[in-house]
This record gives C-alpha cells, sequence and structure tokens, in this order.
C-alpha cells in the first residue's frame, strides 16, 4: 500500500482556523486542476513513491499534534483515506486539503476537511463538485481564493444559498497573492455584512512567497 510523496516537513499552518499553530505538513504528488494562480506546480508531478506505513512512521517520529495532508490533490490517491484514518489512530488533529473537485464523503468522519470550492477565476469554477456539501459538517471548513469582484460576489453567492456559514465551522475568503489588494475584500466583506473569516497566507508574509517546505 503505497503513496507518492511530494515532500513532509515541519512548519505552522498558514491558512484556515488552525493558522499559526505547529504542523506537519504531508504534500502528496498529483493534481487534476490546473487553477491559474496555483502556487504548488511543483506537485504536479514530482514525488517518491512511498509505502504507507513509512509515511506515517515520519510523520509520528516528527512528534507534532496537528497533522495536514495537501497537495496537489490528495485525494487522487486512494491510500490516502487508511493514512488519515490511522493518523487519527495514534492520536493526531488531521487536517485535509482538498480542492473540492472529488467526493469528501470517504474521508475518516475525525478529519477536518478544508475544502476549497473553486471561484470563476481560478479557471476550474465546473469542476466544483457541488455534492460535497451536503456532507459538510461542524468540523469542517469552506475556503474561496479571490482574485477579481466577481470572484467575491460568486462566493458571497455560494454562502448565502448554501447557507455555509451554518454548515461549517468556518467559511474563509482568501486573496490571491499579489493579484488583488486583500483591503479590497475586507471593504467588501464589512459592506455586505458576509458571515465569513479573512484570512491570508501566512506562510508567505514569514518567508518568501516562492519558498518551498515552509
Amino acid at each position: 500500500m503505497n503513496l507518492t510523496v511530494n515532500e513532509i516537513y515541519l512548519s505552522v499552518q498558514g491558512e484556515s482556523t488552525w493558522a499559526g499553530l505547529p504542523c506537519v505538513f504531508v504534500r502528496l504528488t498529483f493534481c487534476d486542476l490546473r487553477c491559474t494562480y496555483c502556487d504548488t506546480e511543483y506537485a504536479f508531478y514530482k514525488g517518491t513513491k512511498r509505502p504507507v506505513d513509512d509515511v506515517l512512521a515520519e510523520v509520528l517520529a516528527i512528534d507534532c499534534p496537528l497533522v495536514e495532508i495537501t497537495g496537489g490533490e490528495p485525494l487522487l490517491q486512494k491510500n490516502v483515506l487508511p493514512l488519515m484514518a490511522r493518523l487519527c489512530d495514534a492520536g493526531r488533529t488531521v487536517l485535509i486539503e482538498t480542492s473540492g473537485a472529488h467526493d469528501i464523503s470517504g474521508i475518516d468522519p475525525r478529519v477536518h476537511r478544508i475544502m476549497d470550492l473553486k471561484t470563476p477565476s481560478s479557471g476550474e469554477c465546473a469542476r466544483n463538485h457541488w455534492e460535497n456539501i451536503p456532507h459538510l459538517g461542524p468540523g469542517d471548513e469552506v475556503k474561496f481564493v479571490l482574485g477579481s469582484r466577481e470572484d467575491y460576489e460568486w462566493a458571497a453567492t455560494q454562502i448565502r444559498e448554501h447557507r455555509l456559514a451554518e454548515r461549517v465551522r468556518a467559511v474563509l475568503l482568501s486573496p490571491v497573492f499579489g493579484r488583488i489588494d486583500p483591503r479590497d475584500i475586507v471593504a467588501w466583506m464589512l459592506a455586505d455584512k458576509l458571515p465569513a473569516r479573512f484570512q491570508l497566507q501566512m506562510h508567505k508574509f514569514i518567508w518568501d512567497p516562492r519558498t518551498k517546505g515552509v
């Protein structure tokens, strides 16, 4: 039982309601989307095939209570499901960052799902798997990455129509780094009284935005 792994590293969580906490990241290889703002293209193809047992042992050896599975798109590899379950069994708090283009219903219910809904400027809006919405619960988070006012208006519509703020732990609005002024998003949120949380990618302010392994 193997996984193709791009990198495993210890850093601080840069996004979500878990931001600022020490976290072990397991970045898996492969993604079937090509978002216009992607900042992890190096994980599309590069990786090493490793037994799940070895990945689990390396993560547990770091001795950090918080673990995030990311990519790429981690749900493209079916063996990520038993890895997450075993991490939960070992007492870790487990997060998964997923595009929302793939079925999340098979994920262990102990895992906190941070699910993107792809906005128009991503170029992948049509790939959103809307059947995921009913599976979201109070331990999960929904993220919108915004590159324009159109993206914001689209996101606001989804938040209201799907009553996302009532369904999940947090609704997150994140600017495309360098494409849009974050102050604009904050102004729109405040004007609309939108039930969402604004966030910046903390790691891109601590380190150079192009730095890997952070």
